[in-house]
């Protein structure tokens, strides 16, 4: 595979996983609002698996950005 494909081909896979980290994440933030709505203490695991999740995201971030440079560069030659 040419390197300009298997950029494409990492940067489609890490929007799969970023979109799947995202629905997660959103999954957590509901147990977490239902508490704060019912004014109850939120369960420390919804808490954790958000924070998590969060965290996970913005690695997945950072990722995407560096492959997309990478194509951009790749794209200018």
């Amino acid at each position: 595979m040419s390197k300009k494909s298997d950029l494409e081909k990492k940067i489609r896979d890490s929007e799969a996983e970023l979109d799947m980290l995202e629905q997660k994440r959103l999954r957590s933030l509901s147990g977490f609002i239902e508490a704060l709505v019912t004014h109850e203490t939120p369960n420390p695991e919804d808490v954790e698996y958000f924070r998590t999740f969060s965290a996970l995201i913005d690695i997945e971030r950072e990722n995407l950005r560096e492959l997309r440079d990478a194509l951009e560069i790749l794209n200018t030659k």
